[in-house]
Order: C-alpha cells, then structure tokens, then sequence
C-alpha cells in the first residue's frame, strides 16, 4: 500500500476492517440524476437505556461532552472537534419517553460499537483509568494502523477509541480490493 494515501480512506467504523474505495465523485451515480442532492445538517445515533443519566455522565465526564440540550426522558451531547473538525453529537432516551416512533424498546447492548477517534489515545486511556471508566479492552497497537481501547458505557455500547497511526509494513496488500 502506498503509505502517502490518507490513512483516513481506510478506516471503516473503527473495527479495522478496512476497503479501499473510490471518492464518492467518482462511484456510480444514484439512479435519480438531475435531483438536487440531500443537505445533511447532522448524523447521530440515539439510544434508548434506562441508564439515561449515567450515560450522559460518562460521555461528559470522560470524553468532555457538552449537555446541548436536556429533558427528563431524553438528553443531546455535543463534543468539541480538534482541529477543524466538525466533533460530534449523541442523543439518549429514556424507554418510558412520550414520543411515540418505532422501536422504544431499550438497547440490548449488543452489536453496535461506538468510534471515537483521537490523536491522542495513550491519554485518554490513562484518563479512562483514573476516571475509573471499564476498560475492555487495553490500550493497543494494531497492525493495521491503530492505537486502540476499548471501554464499555452505562447503556451497555462498546466505546472503541481509536488514534490512527502507521500501518505495519505490507499489512494492507492482502486487502485491497482489485478493480
């Protein structure tokens, strides 16, 4: 793999499992040409625990998120980007919450794995530890070019933290999808 492709291209939900793909201006266009694309003001996922509280004090607690917006049966978390990027967002709700969409039951836990991506994962793991946070899975170097841990939060979702660094020499080729 050449290693002066952004290492970025080839991280696929922190788990990594990596493809490498064409930009999205180059890959077949959706079928409906000529209509104006989506605007997406924002992607989030959205919980449903019991654990409603202790949730949003872990992610304020040990990842420095901020409360945006606050009720009794549900809470929005907003975390700062580091340099220029766009952070990101969490929301939690309680199962016994009023509004009425499909799939109120609560999380199970099982699944789903939440990436959170930092330059710095060596800190944060010792901050996880002092904060007394579950850790999971101990700080890692993985061959495919990651400084990884993983911990575990009150809603019961695996918390991959994740810090890109250099691949190991040659891990990639066995990979690469051939076009």
């Amino acid at each position: 793999m050449n290693s002066a492709l952004p290492r970025r291209m080839f991280l696929a939900a922190g788990l990594g499992l990596f493809v490498a793909r064409p930009a999205l201006g180059q890959r077949q266009m959706h079928a409906n040409l000529g209509v104006p694309a989506m605007k997406i003001r924002d992607l989030y996922p959205l919980i449903t625990t019991p654990a409603l509280a202790e949730a949003c004090d872990f992610y304020v607690t040990h990842f420095d998120f901020q409360v945006a917006f606050e009720a009794s049966w549900f809470v929005y978390l907003t975390g700062s980007g580091e340099d220029g990027t766009r952070g990101a967002t969490l929301a939690f709700m309680h199962p016994d919450h009023p509004s009425n969409p499909p799939g109120p039951e609560a999380f199970g836990g099982l699944g789903m794995i939440l990436t959170v991506e930092t330059s710095d994962a060596a800190s944060l793991f010792e901050r996880l530890q002092r904060g007394g946070a579950p850790i999971v899975y101990p700080l890692t170097e993985e061959d495919w070019g990651q400084r990884r841990l993983m911990t575990r939060d009150p809603a019961g979702i695996l918390v991959d933290v994740v810090e890109q660094i250099e691949p190991a020499a040659g891990f990639w080729d066995q990979y690469m999808v051939k076009e």
